[in-house]
Order: structure tokens, then sequence, then C-alpha cells
């Protein structure tokens, strides 16, 4: 139990039905205000979940000092224009991801928190599932040995989202809306990438809405200075297998003492450590605190599990992470796959962010 609580107000109430239930049901927060320029959709949550207030104007947020932590969950391209926003008014920020679309507003968001000296924290949910959690212990405490590689992926059968008007506006990729999930999670483990190798393909499922986005994709990412490296796909527009057989979501970790994978939306989490052999562990019994809503669709449970981290972070001194460092980073690796695969070559990082002035 925490022996402090933080307020958040929450800005963009689509996505951010998820963290409305997060910070209600945990021990560290409490809702400052809820903000969405549609007013029928602030009232809306505010029946929903019990709540005494809400506005459609960002600036009550900022102003208010009661407020600790502002959570942005507004379309993407908004994030750096809100961060920024909140930064500069002396608010700390948790935004879910992706951080941005591009890293255009990197060296200026860095520069903002250096001289605020506000947090920033991105809630990648993929890093708080139950069986990603687990696995990230075991790796932890050394019972893989020392990490060779490891293979992430997202496999998602979305044909559904190219219907949407938002799908086929400038800038849409799949690999920003989806594939970031695999990505971070490879940069969780090669926290230090150093170059990428990918090629991407565009299938007649995209190219029948006069699109030209890659929607299925391979990469390799190499760490220079361990040795260690990752293969990271994605497939968005074309059947899958179903989860049943290959998760949505998957990591699987190779050391020289053992192998682990764990997995979205099955609460499964194998494992094989010396001397220990194959074992499957299950968390069925977490599977309402995880999806409170809707099915699977809200995965409210993982963005109650990065709060609390993040409450517990600050509370200790520490800085909650991935930070903005970190997350401008996974973008530099996001901008170097999209580079690879128009060049067919391989793509250091340290060009990215020397070419984009961006120092880290």
């Amino acid at each position: 139990m925490a022996d402090k609580k933080f307020t958040m107000g929450v800005l963009g109430l689509g996505e951010g039905r998820s963290i409305l239930s997060a910070v209600l049901n945990s021990p560290y927060w409490s809702i400052g205000n809820i903000c969405d320029l549609n007013e029928s959709l602030c009232k809306e949550r505010k029946e929903e979940f019990g709540l005494t207030q809400y506005t459609t104007k960002y600036e009550d947020m900022l102003s208010d000092p009661s407020i600790d932590v502002i959570g942005i969950y507004t379309p993407d391209q908004l994030h750096a224009q809100h961060i920024k926003m909140a930064l500069e008014a002396g608010k700390n920020v948790l935004c879910t991801k992706p951080l941005m679309i591009n890293l255009d507003e990197a060296q200026t968001l860095l520069a903002c928190q250096k001289r605020t000296g506000g947090i920033v924290f991105v809630g990648q949910s993929s890093r708080y599932f139950e069986p990603a959690r687990r696995q990230r212990m075991d790796y932890e405490k050394g019972r893989l040995g020392n990490l060779i590689a490891m293979e992430a992926h997202y496999i998602s059968d979305s044909r559904w989202f190219l219907e949407r008007d938002w799908s086929r506006r400038p800038g849409f990729s799949w690999m920003y809306n989806f594939m970031i999930h695999a990505v971070d999670l490879a940069a969780w483990y090669l926290p230090k990438i150093s170059e990428v190798y990918g090629v991407g393909a565009v299938s007649a499922n995209t190219k029948a809405y006069s699109l030209s986005v890659p929607d299925t994709l391979r990469f390799i990412f190499k760490e220079e200075s361990t040795g260690r490296f990752a293969t990271v796909g994605g497939a968005y527009a074309s059947p899958s297998l179903g989860s049943g057989i290959e998760q949505s979501i998957s990591c699987t970790l190779r050391g020289d003492k053992g192998a682990s994978r764990a997995g979205y939306p099955k609460l499964k989490y194998e494992h094989h450590f010396d001397g220990n052999g194959h074992h499957v562990e299950t968390f069925d019994d977490l599977h309402n605190y995880y999806f409170r809503f809707e099915g699977e669709t809200h995965h409210a449970g993982e963005y109650q599990n990065y709060i609390e981290q993040m409450a517990e972070d600050m509370l200790a001194g520490r800085t909650p992470k991935p930070d903005l460092k970190e997350a401008v980073h996974t973008l530099a690796v996001m901008e170097a796959m999209e580079r690879s695969m128009e060049t067919g070559k391989p793509i250091q990082i340290s060009d990215i962010l020397s070419q984009r002035g961006i120092v880290l």
C-alpha cells in the first residue's frame, strides 16, 4: 500500500476509458479531472465512472494545482503538443504509446523536459501484461543465463482498420499503430539497438484501399556492443492463425541456460530453464483484472500495473521507464525500419539521431 496518492488528470476519453478504470482501482491514484473535446463523451465517462466533473478545455487541467500528472490518451499526432504543454505547466506526464508519430519534435521535447524537470513516462502496456511481467522477473533473476537473442511479433488480422476514414489519411502506418508493441519489447531487452535491417510487403488487401503502406513486415535488430540480436515481425491485413496457435503479441527469449515465451491475449507463460524442464504457467484467475470491458478489447489491468509502477518509482525517487529518452531511441529504431524498407540496406541508429540533431 502506498503512503501517498497522486492525482491524475486524463486527457482523451476514448482510449482513456481504460486509464480511468485503472486510476479508480489503484491505491496510489485519484482522478483530478477528465477532458475531451467531445462533451457528450465527457458526460458518458462521468456517468460511467461516477465522477463529479469534466472539462472540454485542456487549459483547465493544466492550471489546476491539485493535478500531479496529466495522462495523455489523445490521437497520436497530438501527443508532442500535449506533452509540451503539460511540462511547461509544471506537470508530470504519462503518455500512451506511441510517444509521437515521428522524430520531428523529439529534440524540442527533450530540451523542454530538461528545462522543466518534469517526468515523461510512456505507457507501453505490453510490458505490463502478467506473462510479460513474470518473464521479465525470470530474466532479471538470471534464470536464462546470458541472453543470446529474442523474437517478438505483433500479428493481427486488422483489415477492419482500413474501413476507418483516418486510416487513409497521410501518415497512417501499421508500424506506429500496431507493430510498436513488438518493437518496444525488443528495445526492452536490447536497449542499445545499433543497426536495423528489414523488408515489408503491401498486400492486395491494403492496395484495395489505394494505400501503399507495408502491412507484412520482418526485421532484424542488432546490438553491436553485446552481439545480441532480435527478429521482429508483424502482419496486419491478412488472415491470422488465431491466438490459440500464434498469439497476437509474442516475446521469446533465448539464453544459454534457458528459454521463455510470453504473449497476449492468453494469460500463459512458458519456460524451460536448465535443471527445471519445461513448464507452463497460467494466470486465468486474473482475466477479469486485465480485461474489464467488452471482452478483451480494453486491457485496463495493464494500465493499472504501469501507473502503479510509475507511482512506486516516483515515491522512491526513480525515473519511471520507459522514459522520454528511451522512447525517442525506440522512435529512431522505427525510423530506421522505414528507411531500411525503402533502401533495402541496413540502417545505423546513430546516423538517424545525428541527422536529426538529437542528443540522448
